[in-house]
């Protein structure tokens, strides 16, 4: 079964009929808890989540003692650190905007801060590593890159069966710099995982964003953008593998506020086995003091058994008539049987022919990355994903 919506439309304010928001502009930010209160599931921003699969990240009073731990591996020159609840830098990348965003920030008490001086070119990445969590945790990133600076970052999350995270990442980019950013969730199937990315771009700052998503039980992934000067260029890249059983929502949402910016979103997924589930929301705004504005949003999902089921809703939101160019496409389709008869009747076998038929849907996408570690990794965990399915 496969969903696929699309919209255009001009700028509309204000509530619907349900009391949801019409244009993603209006959506309540707050940092306060009762100004996001509790969802029933019918909101715009959560019917398609299982809502009983992620109400304990609802409730700060469910949430264990101490934040999760994140382990930091730097090159020389990062800053790393930690900041308590009142370091002023914290929160200064937009607000949160759903119920699970404005819980981790009212729940974590210590943030770790990763600071990339002006004009650092880091020769190797930066690696952080998220595991042996227990309980349900919160937990804060702050990452500060400076003018002019070069890095790569790599966030990995892994293992912790039973455990759950609520995890805000506020990452501000400033001036001309140019990051990679890469976050990896690998974890047990029986973890759940909400996360918030809150993106920060200055004038003429070039930011690559990647998500693989490959774990968990509950996985709902969140990218707030923020265009702060002109010359942004954004390039938003996902990557998701889903099992039977397994909910994985990645939702985007790129805010073209400023002149001259340029922003391209790729998901891609696969899915296989009962119950298995993704979801893509991919919303676009360009409002009235975009000029200029170059933005496209693509998703595709292939469903490799029956069973199976992708949501994919793109939504863009037009306020200027002077823009460079603004599109959007979704498309979800089955595993092609007799694209696999032709290379069976060849001599290969089922499992060589699906393997690659998957891994041309994803090659375009991986050769996007730029990171020879990350696309090695994943294209050894997608065989490790299809091998899943071999009987």
């Amino acid at each position: 079964m496969t969903t696929a919506t699309a919209m255009a439309k001009p700028h509309s304010h204000g509530p619907n009929e349900e009391g949801g928001h019409a244009s993603r502009a209006d959506r309540p930010v707050s940092f306060d808890l009762e100004a996001i209160p509790v969802p029933r599931g019918r909101e715009e921003d959560w019917r398609f989540t299982p809502i009983r699969r992620i109400d304990r990240l609802f409730d700060p009073a469910s949430y264990a003692e101490g934040d999760a731990p994140v382990t930091v591996e730097a090159p020389e020159g990062v800053i790393v650190e930690k900041a308590g609840r009142d370091d002023e830098r914290l929160g200064t990348v937009l607000a949160p905007g759903d119920r699970t965003a404005v819980v981790a920030w009212n729940t974590f008490t210590e943030s770790t801060i990763i600071t990339i001086p002006k004009e650092s070119v880091l020769a190797e990445p930066i690696r952080l590593n998220v595991d042996a969590i227990e309980g349900t945790r919160p937990q804060h990133i702050r990452i500060e890159v400076g003018e002019l600076a070069e890095a790569t970052i790599i966030l990995s999350h892994r293992g912790s069966p039973e455990a759950a995270l609520n995890q805000t990442i506020e990452l501000n980019a400033a001036d001309a710099s140019k990051l990679t950013f890469v976050s990896i969730q690998e974890w047990d199937d029986t973890s759940l995982h909400a996360s918030n990315h809150r993106l920060a771009l200055g004038k003429d700052t070039k930011l690559t964003h990647i998500v693989v998503t490959f774990g968990g039980d509950l996985v709902r992934i969140c990218s707030d953008t923020d265009f702060r000067g002109t010359g942004g260029e954004l390039t938003m890249l996902g990557l998701y593998f889903v099992d039977g059983g397994q909910h994985l929502e990645h939702r985007v949402f790129v805010d073209h506020s400023q002149p001259n910016c340029y922003s391209r979103v790729t998901y891609k997924g696969a899915l296989q086995g009962e119950d298995a589930h993704s979801v893509w929301i991919g919303d676009c705004l360009i409002r009235e003091t975009a000029d200029g504005t170059d933005t496209y949003e693509l998703n595709r999902n292939l469903v490799l058994t029956e069973g199976a089921k992708a949501d994919s809703v793109p939504n863009l939101e037009i306020e200027n008539g002077e823009i460079a160019g603004a599109g959007h496409a979704s498309a979800t389709g089955r595993f092609d049987d007799e694209q696999l008869f032709y290379l069976m009747s060849r001599g290969i076998s089922e499992m060589d022919a699906r393997r690659l038929v998957v891994r041309g849907f994803f090659a375009e996408l991986i050769n996007q990355i730029g990171v020879p570690e990350v696309i090695d990794h994943l294209m050894e965990s997608v065989e490790a994903e299809l091998a899943k399915n071999r009987n």
